[in-house]
């Protein structure tokens, strides 16, 4: 993935059909994504050459398997879906991760907007999450964080977890 600029889409094409079906699932059953949900509706309904009033209509688990399929994604649809996937089934990994870097987090999310981590913890906090965690869940993980905000967690290029 390092050959061309990472992207959320890239990442989502990268990822395993389940992780995609898992944050598919959870991009569907977030309640504060109902914007996104409706970009979502109307790319697969052109894409599986769908009405989007029967795509909506679609109960969670049909409309997760339609996204999954996708593996091109706007890099805002991707992003959304990658959040809200690490934020449904990775949360203990997130906060791990801040642990061992020393920010303050409530349950794995960030409290303060301008934190900028410690360097020299990066490389020491990517290989104990590695020792805890599944390598793609990490990966995923560790780059979903490189893509999202490259200024802050540009020190993470290079960690041998980038790569499952």
């Amino acid at each position: 993935m390092s050959e061309m600029p990472l992207t959320p889409a890239r990442l989502w094409k990268h990822m395993t059909p389940d992780q995609r079906t898992r944050a598919a699932r959870a991009f569907w059953s977030d309640p504060d994504a109902v914007d996104d949900q409706i970009q979502a509706v109307v790319l697969i309904a052109q894409q599986k050459k769908f009405r989007p009033k029967t795509v909506a209509g679609l109960d969670v688990a049909r409309k997760t398997r339609h996204l999954a399929s996708l593996l091109a994604l706007p890099d805002l649809l991707a992003a959304r879906a990658l959040i809200l996937y690490h934020l449904a089934e990775h949360r203990p990994m997130m906060g791990a991760f801040l642990d061992e870097l020393g920010i303050a987090h409530k349950d794995g999310l960030i409290e303060d907007e301008n934190v900028k981590p410690d360097e020299q913890k990066l490389g020491a906090a990517a290989a104990a999450l590695g020792a805890r965690f599944p390598a793609g869940d990490v990966a995923l993980y560790l780059n979903t964080l490189l893509c999202q905000d490259p200024a802050t967690w540009d020190g993470l290029r290079g960690v041998p977890q980038l790569t499952p």
